[in-house]
């Protein structure tokens, strides 16, 4: 008689295990998690191409109001279907605007382990408006940032800090 393996549905499912993690396994999660972004910057030059070419706008943008509004709406829309909850200024540093979304699709499916709670899918996103952005000749520092709400899931937040020669030029052309 041929012996079988417990079929999956007979294992014991409270075995316990370290609570250690492999370092090749975090490395490997460090990895993709930084490339995230890498990977949104590429997808992100293409979408603002696309984006251009179905909006058919004639010019790229270079006002930083301007384009930030254009990833709020036009931007978000394509990507989510609805625009994003907010677009502010911070009121600490005038280099940094936050756009936020409130119901954030991408993480509607992901389940992020609590020792993981620094890892944000919006990474990708980021990515995304950080090529946008440089496109038109804004560069800038593109994070994603879960942040609690009262009684709610939680929200994600674009963090965008310019780079300091972008605010000088936006200061030049506001003084003409």
């Amino acid at each position: 008689m041929i012996k079988r393996p417990a079929p999956i549905l007979e294992k014991n499912l409270f075995r316990k295990r370290d609570a250690q993690i492999n370092l090749s396994t975090f490395a490997l999660l460090f990895s993709e998690i930084i490339q995230l972004s890498e990977i949104g910057y590429r997808v992100g030059i293409r979408i603002f191409e696309l984006t251009m070419q179905r909006e058919r706008t004639i010019h790229r943008e270079n006002r930083v109001l301007n384009i930030l509004l254009y990833i709020n709406t036009t931007i978000w829309k394509f990507l989510f279907g609805k625009q994003a909850d907010s677009l502010e200024k911070s009121t600490e540093n005038a280099d940094e605007y936050m756009i936020t979304d409130n119901d954030p699709l991408l993480s509607k499916f992901i389940s992020i382990p609590k020792e993981m709670v620094s890892f944000n899918p919006y990474a990708f996103i980021a990515g995304i408006i950080e090529a946008i952005l440089e496109a038109c000749q804004c560069p800038s520092r593109v994070t994603a940032h879960t942040v609690p709400i009262d009684g709610k899931p939680l929200r994600t937040v674009i963090l965008i800090k310019f780079n300091k020669f972008v605010l000088d030029r936006e200061n030049k052309l506001g003084s003409k």
